[in-house]
């Protein structure tokens, strides 16, 4: 097959001098050996072939020395026996300059700023160059160097982080007339120097009120204002009485540490805590502990164990929603909570919003369903908190376990009362307990008792149903029952999360029922007796009023000797 034009044909320098020109070969002509496609190139201008060795690996490519001259017009032409093309590229050689990659020498850095030393290998071209800044966080960002690298061989970056590693590589092109950007340079990793920390720490307390003062823990970590700003850090913790200025206690930790419990007693105490690297202290953040007081309503109020009355919250797929009201006396207001809260210690949290903030959405990777977490919240003016509100709530209620223990039972014929006193409703439950369902049906057939609701079981068999929608009430009465009959029983608390399924039963036999017993007697008993009074009564009155005369023969008032007359005796 014939050639085809040559594709992407352009040309280059890096110095005025040498220029290179490129293009793509095209398709397969098939045509091998002395038959296969011959390139040549020819300086139009001169009208002198341009001699150089075409080298086509992945793309062909041709230099020579062009001496003094500054425009060209070169044409390539591609030949074989079929055919011939040919392509042409006229242009200025100031305007085609594809500078070398410069060459890094080295560094000199501060805490904020990076200056980079470079080499040029492109005399007497004025550049303009571009610098790649990889930051700690994958983010890449592109400085553009605004002085002629001719007169100073030197890039500045500013605006960076104290004590932090960045990797920069450079790249440059014709300022005047860019044509297109050299290769990158060899990448290097720095470090800028170390400085005084940034920032405060972000500080808490937990408050335990002990024989003779309060037990303190302190608890800090670096809030998203805060740099370390260095290679090593530690912290140390600083306490004072406010009122008497006596000499401040002190103790440093390492970094490893994040809290630490001290002891102080009923005075009014200032706490700062700061943290320490190799080049100075950051600013102390502060907490002030009030004076405890002997009232005990006002003591435990301020450690928030009173007065503040406990209000339920609902958890959603993201988090815990709390809110609550807002007051303009104060600057700040935090949030605490435990994301273990049966476990000591429970890892305390805590959070800061700004004080026109009333609502927040807290959420942690800790939280699961079926854990009661309990939130305080505090408003802060002058480093000093007070309690404000508490909430409780779970990320999603789940049925409670276990099922209510029936300790009791109180039968008569035809009711039975249960009762189970000493079950827990309180934050070991895996949600809020709302209430109980009582279940009751004869064990040989399906249940229909007055003032019930019908509950199917998945074997399609029927209970009766009653529900107690009051916790507290843990005492009921099933009546309508019938005498003398099985029954079985279920008591099942129910919260949010609704109720796990029925697996036992408690069975009972409720008695006889002596009414009964009473009416047969009063129906049957009683009349038979009566009727046998009545008829010995009547046998005994005929025999007074009406008295049986007597046989002459059996009389002896008069005694004859019998004789007979013919057959009868006289």
């Amino acid at each position: 097959e014939p050639p085809d034009t040559p594709n992407d044909f352009s040309c280059q320098t890096q110095d005025m001098k040498i220029v290179t020109c490129t293009w793509s070969q095209g398709r397969d002509t098939y045509l091998y050996g002395r038959y296969s496609s011959k390139y040549t190139v020819f300086e139009e201008f001169s009208q002198k072939p341009v001699l150089c060795t075409v080298n086509c690996s992945k793309r062909c490519s041709c230099s020579w020395n062009i001496g003094q001259q500054r425009i060209c017009n070169i044409t390539l032409t591609v030949e074989n026996p079929l055919g011939k093309k040919t392509a042409t590229d006229v242009f200025d050689v100031t305007h085609r300059i594809y500078p070398a990659a410069p060459l890094q020498l080295w560094e000199e850095c501060t805490g904020t700023e990076i200056t980079l030393y470079l080499q040029h290998r492109n005399k007497g071209i004025e550049l303009f160059c571009q610098t790649e800044l990889l930051q700690p966080d994958g983010k890449v960002e592109l400085h553009n160097a605004s002085s002629d690298l001719r007169v100073c061989n030197t890039i500045t970056l500013g605006g960076l982080q104290p004590y932090t590693e960045y990797t920069t590589r450079v790249r440059c092109g014709a300022a005047k007339h860019f044509w297109r950007w050299s290769e990158w340079s060899e990448a290097r990793t720095i470090r800028t120097n170390e400085t005084t920390p940034s920032g405060k720490l972000d500080i808490w307390r937990e408050i335990t009120p002990v024989l003779g003062g309060r037990n303190v823990t302190l608890f800090w970590k670096q809030g998203t204002s805060f740099r370390a700003n260095g290679r090593s850090i530690s912290y140390e913790v600083t306490w004072e009485k406010v009122e008497d200025g006596s000499k401040p206690e002190k103790i440093s930790f390492s970094s490893v540490y994040n809290s630490t419990r001290i002891f102080i007693d009923n005075h009014s105490y200032r706490i700062s805590i700061m943290a320490k690297n190799n080049i100075n202290y950051s600013l102390p953040s502060v907490l002030i502990i009030p004076r405890a007081t002997g009232n005990k309503t006002l003591f435990c109020s301020f450690l928030g164990t009173e007065e503040v009355k406990e209000e339920q919250v609902n958890g959603t797929d993201d988090g815990i929603f709390i809110s609550w009201e807002p007051r303009h006396t104060y600057d700040s207001y935090i949030i605490d909570w435990c994301n273990f809260p049966m476990l000591q210690p429970c890892d305390l949290q805590w959070k800061r919003f700004d004080p026109n903030t009333s609502s927040a959405l807290i959420n942690s990777a800790a939280f699961v369903p079926g854990v009661r977490y309990n939130f305080h919240i505090y408003g802060s003016v002058a480093n000093s908190a007070s309690l404000l509100e508490k909430k409780t709530g779970y990320l999603r209620e789940l049925p409670p376990l276990p099922d209510p223990t029936v300790e009791k039972v109180e039968l008569s014929f035809n009711a039975v009362t249960l009762s189970w006193d000493s079950y827990c409703i309180n934050e070991s439950q895996s949600g809020f307990v709302r209430g109980y369902h009582v279940y009751v049906s004869p064990i040989q057939e399906d249940c229909n008792l007055q003032g019930s609701k019908k509950h199917v079981l998945p074997d399609n068999s029927v209970l009766c149903k009653y529900t107690i929608e009051n916790p507290e009430e843990k005492r009921y009465t099933v009546k309508h029952l019938l005498s003398n009959t099985k029954y079985k029983l279920a008591v099942k608390a129910y919260s949010g999360g609704g109720e796990t399924p029925i697996v036992n039963f408690i069975y009972i036999d409720t008695p006889f029922n002596s009414n009964t017993l009473y009416l047969l007697v009063l129906l049957v008993i009683v009349p038979s007796l009566a009727a046998a009074i009545c008829c010995w009564k009547m046998n005994w009155l005929k025999e007074w009023c009406c008295p049986v005369i007597p046989s002459p023969n059996k009389s002896k008032v008069l005694s004859f000797k019998e004789f007979k007359v013919r057959s009868l005796k006289i």
